[in-house]
């Protein structure tokens, strides 16, 4: 079956491999590949980071949900998400609506083990502990994407493989 309007979106916490794994899948499927939070860097001229800082987070995620519901009506894109888009319904509604939905699932022990020493991700840049910050999002993020999501793919071993396998995806 095919996804609605041909498109394929990864939600998933930092460090789950949304890019990287999305960038590869889309090169497999043919599709072009966009990653939401460099496309809004691109266009605002600043890093998320930056954004974080200067604007906030509630203007962060408002930049966040225009840019969402202009790439989500595109047809035939890979795109991964920012980790915290699904904190919006709307944002959840739009993925939801338009493609097929894939949560990248990772546990936090697995995400700190990825994540150590970043420091471009500004939710975990005043973070004394690494793990025990990772374990709060997920506690509180992991329910939405599940909710969000029409499948949730382990993301560690063969990802790439098994998004592919996603366009068997009926909803």
């Amino acid at each position: 079956m095919q996804w609605h309007r041909g498109n394929l979106f990864l939600i998933g916490l930092m460090g789950a491999g949304k890019t990287t794994y999305g960038g590869r899948a889309a090169a497999l499927l043919g599709k072009p590949f966009i990653d939401g939070d460099a496309e809004l860097e691109r266009r605002l001229g600043c890093t998320i980071s930056d954004i974080f800082e200067k604007e906030g987070e509630d203007i962060f995620r408002d930049r966040e949900q225009a840019l969402l519901a202009e790439l989500t009506q595109r047809e035939g894109i890979v795109l991964s998400t920012g980790g915290g888009v699904v904190l919006r319904d709307a944002n959840r509604q739009q993925l939801r609506a338009n493609g097929a939905v894939v949560y990248l699932h990772a546990l936090p022990e697995v995400l700190a083990e990825r994540l150590q020493g970043a420091t471009d991700r500004p939710l975990l840049r005043t973070a004394e502990d690494l793990p025990t910050r990772l374990a709060q999002l997920y506690a509180v993020r992991d329910p939405l994407y599940r909710k969000t999501a029409h499948k949730v793919v382990d993301a560690t071993g063969d990802v790439v493989a098994r998004l592919i396998q996603t366009s068997e995806i009926k909803y």
